[in-house]
């Protein structure tokens, strides 16, 4: 679900002045910025609109799964991970579509174009007549009120936080649908709505929403589902006559005739299925596997290829996160002492070779990251906060512990002896204790990747080296997400999702009604009324430089707040391929994954004959 909103929210902008003005717009882009594309533009630069169609797929994805349903909080659904190659959107159009190389902008999909009233106060989208579900039946304006109000009242409750302000959805006839809102102020309201996904009311009759089902549902995207094996693999079949196949926002994409996906217990099993040609496409988020492992013979006689692709993408915040929900860890002083004890510079020398820079903003490799001091229109800004943050944001630069990456941190854990003093902690017999009750200080850190250990162990016994005995349990996938549903634990490692126009989901991400919202991305229980104001400023901030002055004030706070032990980042990603592939001759600059890509991708059938006797010698030789 969450990866699912993360890509809707991707698009999370204001609308143009055209459609301001209540005139029917084709598109819309970030605070009335012209579109790139014009209107009647063929197909987007980054395709190739003559790419063939064809062949086959395979892809893995982690842990397992019992529900088809990706809008709901219950079950294990079919897409965990932001890496996973196969999204929701394949399946299920939504009302307007994004762009890979304009940041916040959509042009028209179900919808051939939206109206918007000039006080902002509701919109009406008309929607194509042709627009299809797979069984034929046409997508009407009903469909898309039924959507709505079904996710609001049954789905993720992370659907009522997104439309929060939205008033009501009416319909006016079968094909124009409107929506009114709260109010006007609400800036990314509106996209939000263009990317609602549209289901079928007449197949989800008689048939509880609420529930995870493994009934294939009925969709209206490019793919349908074809087979199923619960928890072990699902194929997707491209649909033939896909009513939108033709449109610009379509034209050279979805090119693969089958896609199917495995799901595997672990990371070094479904890498293994990789090297024996059971897996085609790859990407690699360990910076030790990408230097060390790809060394089998497919790479060295290059039938599987090696790609690192830069993008300007903002990469937010990775880090261990605090659960700050839990008493041990409800005093700042207490986490930002625990930050001295993570040894950054010797963890990217010595384990994730030297690949990655140090994470310092929940908007990093963006303009809307904070550095130095808040100066201008951010000052001003802040000082209305005065004494309600941290005198920190006023003085000091937010900088983590920096160290010479030899393993020497006696500088942090002196800083953070000093710290744990201040919070009432004591070192007393080789234990941190609690100085008026005695209690040890011990927690658990929680993951379902046991990759993780490598990193996690050297901060776990630093912290030890200070008389804190924390410990790493490994769980399975389906543990692990009802754990963090849940919030029972201690510490995850997370990443935050940033975009270049944040908003609404912000209330997803830090907010104080998010915090006690199960299955909230608020995973640290962020509960500050400054934090809940800022992202209210932000979301109806009426300019990008207001927007960015704002972002500036919220990152500093949230810094200062010692939510998270930040980690890493990286500009580029990684991915491995078998060499059977055509690709666009352009990379989209705002796509940081290969799964924002591969949709463009396509089957050349002279390399695939090949690579196919290739994968047969890979899976023998494993025999």
């Amino acid at each position: 679900m969450r990866v699912l909103l993360a890509a809707l929210l991707a698009l999370a902008v204001a609308l143009p002045a055209s459609a301001e003005t209540g005139k029917p717009s084709y598109g819309i882009s970030l605070f009335g910025d012209p579109l790139k594309y014009p209107p009647g533009f063929a197909h987007f630069d980054y395709v190739n609109p003559d790419a063939p169609k064809g062949g086959s797929v395979r892809f893995g994805d982690l842990g397992t799964f019992d529900n088809l349903n990706p809008f709901i909080l219950r079950g294990v659904a079919f897409v965990r991970y932001s890496d996973s190659m196969v999204q929701p959107g394949v399946l299920f159009d939504s009302l307007m579509a994004g762009a890979l190389d304009e940041p916040n902008a959509a042009y028209g999909l179900i919808a051939e174009s939206v109206e918007l009233a000039p006080d902002r106060s509701s919109m009406i989208f008309i929607l194509r007549p042709e627009a299809r579900f797979h069984d034929g039946t046409p997508i009407t304006a009903e469909d898309v009120c039924w959507t709505y109000t079904t996710l609001i009242t049954k789905g993720h409750p992370q659907w009522r936080v997104q439309f929060a302000n939205v008033r009501s959805c009416t319909v006016m006839d079968p094909h124009r649908v409107q929506f009114v809102f709260k109010n006007g102020s609400d800036r990314d309201l509106p996209m939000l709505v263009a990317s609602l996904p549209v289901l079928s009311k007449k197949w989800w009759q008689g048939r509880d929403f609420s529930q995870p089902t493994l009934d294939i549902p009925v969709g209206s995207g490019p793919y349908r589902i074809a087979a199923v094996d619960p928890g072990r693999s699902i194929t997707y079949e491209r649909v033939k006559n896909y009513w939108a196949k033709d449109l610009p926002v379509n034209k050279g994409q979805y090119n693969f005739d089958t896609m199917r996906v495995d799901y595997y217990r672990d990371m070094s099993s479904m890498f293994e299925a990789f090297k024996a040609g059971q897996i085609d496409i790859r990407a690699e988020y360990t910076a030790k596997d990408w230097a060390t492992l790809y060394d089998f013979p497919a790479v060295k006689d290059g039938a599987v290829v090696k790609q690192e692709a830069h993008h300007q993408v903002p990469q937010g915040m990775q880090g261990f996160v605090f659960n700050t929900r839990r008493p041990v860890f409800a005093d700042p002083l207490v986490r930002r002492a625990i930050g001295y004890l993570f040894d950054f510079q010797w963890t990217n020398k010595q384990i994730l070779y030297s690949a990655y820079k140090r994470t310092k903003s929940y908007w990093e490799n963006s303009d809307l990251a904070a550095r130095g001091l808040p100066q201008g229109d951010e000052l001003k800004l802040l000082e209305q906060y005065r004494g309600r943050v941290p005198d920190a944001v006023f003085t000091t630069p937010y900088e983590p512990p920096v160290y010479d990456g030899n393993g020497d941190i006696r500088p942090g854990i002196r800083e953070a002896l000093k710290l744990f003093q201040q919070a009432g902690w004591v070192v007393k017999n080789g234990r941190m204790v609690n100085a008026k009750t005695g209690q040890p200080f011990s927690f658990e850190f929680l993951s379902d990747e046991p990759r993780m250990e490598k990193v996690v162990l050297p901060f776990l016994g630093n912290l030890k080296r200070i008389g804190i005995f924390a410990q790493i349990r490994n769980v399975d996938a389906a543990q692990y997400q009802n754990r963090v549903r849940d919030y029972d634990f201690d510490m995850i490692s997370v990443r935050y999702g940033a975009s270049l126009a944040p908003g609404t989901e912000l209330r997803e991400f830090f907010s104080s009604i998010a915090a006690n919202q199960p299955g909230s991305a608020n995973t640290a229980g962020v509960r500050d009324p400054v934090v809940d104001d800022l992202i209210e400023r932000a979301i109806q901030a009426k300019s990008r430089p207001a927007l960015v002055t704002i972002v500036h004030a919220l990152d500093r706070v949230l810094l200062f707040g010692y939510y998270v032990v930040p980690n890493w980042y990286s500009d580029y990603y990684r991915v491995a391929y078998w060499n059977k592939f055509g690709k666009p001759a352009t990379q989209p600059k705002y796509a940081d994954s290969p799964a924002a890509v591969i949709n463009g991708w396509w089957i050349e059938p002279g390399k695939a004959q090949q690579v196919s006797v290739r994968q047969s010698q890979a899976k023998a030789a494993t025999k």
